[in-house]
């Protein structure tokens, strides 16, 4: 016991430098909010009423509209990022729960096909036949998904694929460059343009791409979730003729709350602090917040106070809502260990 005295110690301090490290940048964006521009600019001060008398000229220029509007990038991102995590969250759990309960054999030679057809199709609609380049994109889609499946019946020569590749296959979506992934979408979003949809600078287009990207991830999480769920509950409600969508919804849904809100909280913050696709997809219209806290600096120069409160503005939703479904996460998690 004395022995590991010294040790305690030691990870105590260390834990403790560890939080002094992750503390003072947002010590020093929270007091630099309420400093006057002489303050900032005359050096380092970290005490207030001490080093510099505080103030709220910075939060009243930026609630004022003088730096910009700031309700407009708040409201965008504030609705883009709830709809697109919940979209995410309820079609990653509902392809999960598939991952898990049932058993899907996918043939590598349908699959070849799909993506042969998929291609190749798109490149002969688009150059020989002429059709645009969106609705030749569901049209390749639809006639390659339809062959595949079709051919998937057949006992066709090769490896088959099981659940775990098809869950490797969502995760293996992130590991692009999003440069790359921001840039294709741009090109689609303007040739639907070209046709009338208009997806860049929309909800619509930032849902879609938001959406798209957390898909991968919320099977992934949510499927480690589901598979720790007692499957006798499942098969007795089956007993009774209960239908699978009603058990998904009903009994599935609320005992795995807490790996639905550890989830929702990964995408909200994902889609919240998201730049690359806000940057190309959006103009004005539809601009968020960290886009917004980009063009601080560069527009209006080295302005620390009026940054350090559009950050505070970024950072707080995302602290009250870790707050408030974290509370949730524990309630869940309690209450299930009483049952």
């Amino acid at each position: 016991m004395k022995r590991s005295l010294p040790l305690l110690f030691i990870g105590l301090l260390l834990c403790l430098v560890w939080l002094v490290f992750i503390a003072a940048p947002l010590w020093w964006v929270l007091i630099t909010a309420f400093k006057p521009p002489t303050a900032v600019n005359q050096g380092a001060t970290y005490l207030p009423f001490i080093d510099f008398t505080p103030t709220l000229k910075a939060f009243r220029e930026a609630f004022s509209g003088i730096r910009g509007d700031f309700f407009g990038p708040f409201w965008h991102s504030s609705i883009i990022a709830l709809t697109a995590t919940f979209a995410s969250v309820l079609l990653g759990s509902m392809a999960a729960y598939a991952l898990c309960r049932f058993q899907f054999r996918v043939k590598l030679l349908s699959g070849f096909v799909f993506a042969l057809l998929s291609i190749g199709g798109f490149f002969v609609v688009t150059e020989y036949v002429g059709i645009p380049i969106p609705q030749a994109l569901v049209l390749t889609l639809v006639i390659s998904l339809s062959v595949s499946l079709v051919l998937n019946r057949f006992a066709l020569p090769g490896p088959q694929l099981g659940n775990d590749d098809i869950v490797f296959w969502f995760v293996s979506q992130r590991m692009f460059p999003p440069v790359v992934s921001a840039f294709a979408l741009f090109l689609l979003y303007a040739e639907a343009g070209k046709q009338g949809f208009q997806l860049l600078d929309s909800f619509t287009g930032m849902v879609i791409a938001y959406t798209a990207f957390g898909l991968p991830l919320a099977v992934w999480l949510m499927r480690d979730f589901f598979s720790s769920l007692p499957i006798e509950v499942e098969e007795a409600a089956l007993v009774d003729d209960v239908p699978r969508l009603r058990i998904f919804f009903q009994i599935v849904l609320p005992m795995s709350r807490p790996g639905l809100i550890a989830t929702f909280l990964v995408i909200l913050a994902f889609v919240w602090n998201e730049f690359l696709f806000a940057l190309l997809l959006t103009s004005s219209k539809w601009q968020t917040l960290p886009i917004l806290l980009a063009g601080q600096n560069s527009s209006r120069g080295d302005e620390w106070w009026a940054i350090s409160v559009a950050t505070l503005i970024s950072i707080a939703p995302m602290l009250v809502v870790t707050l408030l479904l974290g509370r949730m996460m524990r309630a869940g998690v309690l209450s299930g260990s009483i049952k």
